[in-house]
């Protein structure tokens, strides 16, 4: 497997002082038992390949005695942690390009960055800017848009590097394919085929490294990106010398808005992914991505047919705090985010009121309501279109409501209100007990309207 090395040799984007203080070398009893491999530079005009290990090396056998390292290694391990705490503070308001040098020094060989978007691609340029080699893999599901096989092309030419692609076991897609077909994600849910496509793959990858760097950003998905730090001690997946604390995960661009990003790759003029241009802002594999419109969040283009806050693969497990599941999000309760619809023109339904209005068969005037949580990012991403809507046909006949419909009332409203996901609309018409389900994505207040006077 080849590895991707930078050509450049600019430097002049990081002038360090000689006087600088490292970064301590942590954990340095666990460093010492491996072979250390001196990173170098490739030059693919001549032709010659790089004698650096590929992402799915083994680990070699340790120089020193197992005995005489254990005790210190168990010492070491909250030491690790507690050091990456303080690393991460410390770089907190530094650019991606500073937090990316840091990276490449402290670990030279032994990280790499995981690439497949438009992140990404300003990862490799920010390494590229540095001067220092560096390393590129990615995840080939075999599920991925022409489009954006065509862009990983265009940025190994442009860099002159060479992608570490990773597969899935051959195997294991047979098993999944052939036991439950090949779209078994929309009936059950994207994890399974994630796990056998994406985080086995990651998982060998990483076992070949002490660190890799990523390209997630705090505003990418509110529900579980928002508390990223820039560099942690990753809490889900193991490395070069297996055990807790053993790989370090890095992510650059974390407190660097989406606008920016793509301010920069205009500026430096680097390949991106031609799906971007056709509406796509989050991109993974085909089945599961498709284009967002106006006033939706980017990562509502994935698996659209599921709850928002179960947009993760897995290869990001680590941001989904403990307890998510059992009413919380980041570590917090969600009765305790604000709630959201606030416009003094929209009506709160409770249970009752909501079981009311079904009730009736000849209403005097139609109805609007959202199935709502307030702690979900497309429900907030909406927020302000819907009180528009509520301010503009205020005194028009019809009612704007919304019902909270999360927590106790969930599997109320999946069995009585027809929800799906979050946001869910509905309409009431004058002369049926019946609602009809808004089917767009589409949340404008235009579209909303539109769709009110063919139906109400």
């Amino acid at each position: 497997m080849a590895m991707s090395v930078s050509s450049s040799g600019i430097t002049s984007f990081i002038a360090m002082s000689n006087s600088e203080s490292k970064v301590s070398q942590i954990g340095s009893l666990r460093l010492l038992d491996r072979v250390h491999v001196t990173p170098m530079t490739l030059n693919l005009s001549s032709g010659k390949r790089s004698s650096v290990k590929p992402l799915n090396a083994q680990p070699k056998e340790s120089m020193i005695p197992l005995a005489a390292t254990m005790v210190a290694e168990v010492a070491e391990e909250a030491v690790e942690i507690e050091d990456f705490e303080k690393l991460a503070k410390k770089l907190e308001n530094a650019s991606p390009l500073e937090i990316m040098d840091k990276a490449l020094e402290r670990f030279g060989n032994d990280i790499a960055i995981a690439f497949s978007g438009a992140e990404d691609v300003a990862l490799i340029e920010y390494a590229h800017l540095t001067g220092r080699p560096y390393r590129v893999f990615s995840l080939d599901t075999g599920r991925l848009n022409p489009e954006t096989y065509r862009f990983f092309d265009a940025v190994e030419k442009h860099y002159g590097i060479r992608i570490e692609y990773m597969f899935p076991d051959s195997v294991e897609v047979q098993g999944l394919v052939r036991s439950k077909g090949l779209f078994s994600f929309y009936e059950d849910g994207h994890q399974e085929c994630c796990r056998v496509r994406k985080v086995r793959p990651l998982r060998r990858a990483l076992k070949g490294l002490k660190g890799w760097i990523t390209g997630q950003r705090k505003d990418q998905s509110p529900g579980t990106r928002s508390e990223i730090p820039v560099v942690q001690v990753d809490p889900v997946f193991e490395g070069l010398d297996g055990g807790v604390g053993s790989l370090v995960k890095w992510n650059p661009v974390a407190n660097v808005e989406g606008n920016d990003v793509w301010s920069f790759l205009r500026t430096m003029d680097v390949p991106v992914n031609t799906l971007h241009a056709a509406g796509y802002v989050s991109i993974g594999c085909e089945p599961c991505t498709r284009a967002v419109l106006p006033g939706q969040h980017e990562r509502e283009g994935r698996w659209w047919w599921e709850d928002a806050k179960a947009k993760e693969c897995g290869l990001h497990k680590g941001n989904i705090k403990e307890g998510a599941s059992k009413g919380s999000v980041n570590g917090e309760t969600k009765s305790a985010v604000a709630d959201i619809f606030n416009s003094e023109n929209l009506v709160s339904l409770s249970r009752q009121g909501i079981e009311n209005l079904m009730k009736l068969e000849n209403r005097k005037e139609p109805w609007i309501i959202v199935l709502y949580a307030p702690w979900c990012p497309f429900c907030q991403a909406m927020e302000a279109s819907y009180d528009e809507l509520a301010d503009k046909l205020a005194g028009s006949g019809i009612k704007v409501a919304k019902f909270r419909a999360d927590g106790d009332q969930k599997e109320f409203a999946k069995q009585e209100l027809q929800l799906g996901s979050f946001p869910t609309i509905l309409v009431f018409p004058k002369n049926s007990s019946r609602p009809i389900k808004y089917p767009s994505e589409k949340r404008d207040v235009d579209s909303l309207t539109s769709f009110l006077k063919l139906v109400r």
